[in-house]
């Protein structure tokens, strides 16, 4: 070690060692005062472990501990009396259900929940990592708390969900943000309070983000979003590794839940009188691979949860490669188990397939189609889509094309290619002229309108069974709900009828949404 070297190190172990100052960011402050950027990167180097994307494609299977003995710790279960929490939540369903946990663990902590930033005392942003988009959305969220934390210092702020991560995310809001008093991972969410209470009096930012996948913490509190439809996570992460994809480095290996815990989650539910369930992983239709001397999977989870008493059954988001025929036997069965079926594709070509590393080809895709029709002749079928992959030739765009018309999907959510870093796909030159991804997804999404628009036709003069979730967004005098098949429909109703089924004659189809007139008060669904 050289001379520099030691000053360096000399440092960086009396910031270290010192007392941190009240707003969470005064070590760095001392750092920027002493020098480089490259100090301070050392210095970050020495206080926390970042993520390691490349550590988490090596990782190896571990056996994942199941606990059921969570509680709030005992210091920290009235700390947030008189005090109110924001959770901003970013991208899917999971990270919507983690939301309703974090929500569950601070409300047991006494926190009350509030929509306005300036009354809230704690801010959470619970982050996704698959879109730029999203990345961008949230570090602008992140400039605009900035004032607020200078007019109230008192405020915590946190990052978490899936771009926490990210080593590259970690690294920015540190250097450039050091007004955030916690960022914490999807791994340790039920750390939560702990995490506070180092943010609260430790008064310094607090880092602990693990590459490491979590054990499966049982019993969770939840304050779930409205008391109609439900999320139920029945396993966590991913190990495809699709070569555009970040999930399967930042939501870890896959992790089944337990079958009688699921089971019993939801009779719980149905016994509260929820009407709907969807049942929540990364590749559901993995679920049950991962369990040791168990020959069990999604369709025998369902076959069983087909028999609770609730009215409605979904799952999302499967894989084609594990959508196999004992799930298609089951989900041919009807009762509560509802025939949409959600299964992206992302691209017709089997070329550009392969490079994403899908391991289905064109023709297996639509194979497993043919065998979901024939056991499912009105099933619904929806897909993503990814337009502009690196290399993606107009040959195989239209490839795409054909494909939405062959299957014909009733929608499509459909995305331009953006690299994510640490994925493969991001070493790879982005050839594709943003102007040429632009034109390519325009026609996309025409061809998407239009095949929803002609399946929504269908509909007219038919009578649906919508359940009702509240107020249509556009007017407080019409009520909104979706059919079995996950059509939006809005009609003239009283609010008695929210979060119940109600049958509704379709009067007007329109490309994305349904109006009809509500038939009869409330339909009774064993």
């Amino acid at each position: 070690m050289n001379e520099q070297q030691r000053k360096e190190m000399s440092q960086i172990k009396e910031v270290s060692s010192s007392d941190k100052k009240s707003s969470g960011n005064g070590n760095l402050n001392r750092l920027k005062q002493m020098g480089s950027d490259d100090l301070i990167n050392k210095y970050f180097q020495t206080t926390y472990e970042p993520p390691n994307l490349k550590k988490a494609k090596k990782r190896r299977r571990e056996e994942v501990q199941i606990h059921y003995d969570y509680s709030v710790p005992e210091d920290m279960e009235n700390v947030g009396k008189g005090k109110k929490f924001l959770i901003r939540t970013y991208g899917c369903q999971m990270n919507e259900h983690d939301t309703e946990v974090m929500a569950g663990l601070l409300t047991d902590m006494g926190y009350e929940s509030t929509d306005d930033t300036k009354e809230a005392d704690i801010i959470l942003l619970n982050t996704c990592a698959i879109r730029e988009n999203a990345e961008n959305k949230v570090f602008g969220e992140i400039g605009h708390l900035k004032p607020l934390k200078t007019e109230n210092p008192g405020v915590i702020l946190g990052v978490c969900g899936c771009m926490s991560q990210e080593e590259s995310v970690v690294n920015r809001i540190l250097k450039k943000h050091p007004f955030i008093d916690m960022i914490f991972g999807t791994h340790n969410i039920h750390r939560l309070p702990q995490l506070l209470k180092e943010a609260m009096f430790g008064k310094e930012m607090v880092v602990e983000v693990w590459s490491k996948e979590g054990d499966i913490i049982e019993n969770l509190p939840k304050v779930r979003k409205g008391s109609t439809k439900a999320w139920v996570n029945i396993m966590y992460g991913c190990d495809k590794f699709c070569t555009y994809c970040i999930v399967p480095y930042t939501r870890g290996k896959e992790r089944s839940r337990l079958p009688q815990d699921i089971i019993q989650e939801v009779r719980h539910l149905a016994a509260q009188g929820y009407k709907e369930v969807t049942l929540l992983g990364q590749n559901v239709n993995a679920y049950g691979k991962d369990l040791k001397d168990m020959q069990y999977g999604l369709g025998d989870l369902m076959d069983e949860i087909r028999k609770i008493d609730i009215p409605r059954v979904r799952f999302t988001t499967s894989h084609p490669r594990d959508f196999d025929d004992r799930l298609i036997e089951v989900l041919a069965k009807g009762g509560n188990l509802l025939d949409h079926i959600h299964l992206p594709v992302q691209s017709g070509s089997s070329e550009v397939l392969r490079v994403m590393a899908r391991r289905y080809t064109r023709e297996e895709y639509l194979k497993l189609v043919k065998k979901i029709r024939t056991a499912m002749p009105n099933a619904t079928l929806t897909t993503d889509i990814i337009v502009g992959f690196p290399n993606e030739t107009d040959e195989q765009f239209e490839e795409t094309l054909s494909l939405m018309e062959e299957v014909g999907f009733e929608s499509a959510y459909t995305f331009i290619y953006s690299p994510r870093e640490g994925t493969p796909a991001a070493r790879w030159e982005d050839n594709i002229p943003m102007e040429k991804k632009k034109e390519r997804l325009q026609r996309l999404n025409k061809l998407v309108n239009k095949q929803s628009a002609e399946a929504m036709q269908e509909y007219k003069g038919q009578t649906v069974k919508v359940l009702v979730e509240g107020e249509s967004k556009k007017n407080p005098d019409i009520l909104a709900g979706y059919t079995e098949r996950n059509k939006l429909v809005n009609f003239a109703g009283p609010k008695s009828v929210i979060g119940e089924i109600v049958e509704v004659k379709i009067i007007e189809a329109k490309t994305w949404s349904l109006d009809g007139e509500m038939v009869e008060k409330a339909v009774e669904v064993k």
